[in-house]
């Protein structure tokens, strides 16, 4: 008779492999794999570029000497408001009629606002200032080495393409009791420069652009090498 099979199911058992243990051991070798991986990318990574920080502010221009000033108005303007208010109250006083102070009042604040905005306004869009470096008109500044040419001034009977080009500033014509002078910018654009004593600011202006051409420094830069 064949003997029976003395092994015990306990031990059938534990020869086979736990198929749940081996799936879990594979996950988390998996999982630690993937960990390293993503630990050698992070490392690898480049740092930030640099380039799309904040950039640093630039160095502001060494515009030398103010060659030619014009503010565009006078504060003395409005001192006219109250000068004649102070004349028509003289004028009451010393009369028999009555004072009427709160008219005088009412058309010296109305006098006094006109003024000052007014004065303000030139001030601002009709001022014109000429450095070694740089041309402000109004509330606009270029710097000289942005204008390729200054034409000479015209006084022949023929009219200039430059006198119909609009006026440098915010303006879009030359102010009044001013006279241009014609320039073409680096970008080939025609535009007037211009002044009220246009005869000096030509020569200044003429004499500033051809130093920054030629990459003169500022005079006191100058002065000091």
């Amino acid at each position: 008779m064949t003997e029976p099979d003395e092994s015990h199911p306990d031990d059938e058992a534990n020869d086979i492999p736990d198929d749940a243990d081996t799936a879990a051991d594979e996950s988390r070798a998996t999982d630690e794999a993937m960990a390293d991986d993503t630990v050698a990318d992070v490392s690898d990574e480049p740092a930030a570029d640099d380039s799309l920080a904040a950039p640093e502010p630039t160095e502001p221009i060494d515009e030398g000497e103010v060659l030619f000033y014009e503010p565009g108005g006078s504060w003395w303007v409005v001192s006219i408001g109250p000068i004649l208010i102070g004349a028509v109250l003289a004028m009451e006083i010393a009369g028999p009629g009555q004072v009427h102070w709160p008219v005088m009042m009412i058309f010296a604040v109305i006098l006094v606002g006109f003024s000052l905005v007014q004065v303000h306004a030139a001030r601002t869009h009709v001022s014109v200032r000429l450095t070694e470096a740089t041309l402000q008109q109004g509330t606009r500044k270029l710097l000289l080495t942005d204008i390729a040419k200054i034409y000479p001034e015209n006084n022949g009977p023929e009219h200039q393409t430059w006198e119909s080009a609009r006026a440098l500033g915010e303006l879009p014509a030359v102010p009044r009791r001013r006279k241009g002078v014609g320039v073409k910018l680096a970008d080939g654009g025609l535009a007037q420069a211009w002044a009220r004593n246009v005869g000096r600011f030509r020569d200044e202006l003429t004499v500033a652009h051809q130093a920054a051409q030629m990459g003169l420094p500022p005079r006191g830069k100058r002065d000091d090498s």
